[in-house]
């Protein structure tokens, strides 16, 4: 005779319940844990462009930088810079410029005399 369904134990009754709560609790916090992933991702590419732009910002300052600092350091802006300042400062005369005459050093040792120097501070 079958058993009837009053007698069973409250485990058999919950089980299946319990399986398909534990399903919805999986696949609800795979929804989640996707949806939070893309809104990560979509941040992370808005920083990341945001970081490009910036960059191409700071290249193109760099660039006009140097264009401004190659001109500002042109002789004919430097003389006029002069002149607008009034330093008074003037190209050096050829009787104010000192040339030194320096000779060079020879050094007329062969490889062989090199090697059989001994190294100061060195053991012997």
């Amino acid at each position: 005779m079958a058993k009837n369904r009053k007698n069973q134990a409250a485990e058999i009754r919950f089980g299946p319940v319990l399986k398909v709560v534990l399903l919805c609790l999986l696949i609800g916090g795979s929804a989640i844990g996707y949806v939070w992933q893309k809104s990560q991702i979509s941040k992370l590419g808005k920083q990341i462009s945001d970081l490009e732009r910036k960059v191409e910002q700071a290249k193109a300052d760099n660039k006009a930088l140097a264009n401004q600092l190659s001109m500002l350091n042109s002789p004919p802006v430097i003389d006029q810079r002069v002149k607008d300042l009034k330093l008074g400062l003037a190209p050096a005369q050829p009787l104010q410029v000192v040339r030194l005459k320096e000779t060079p050093v020879r050094v007329e040792a062969t490889p062989r005399e090199l090697a059989e120097r001994p190294v100061p501070g060195g053991t012997p």
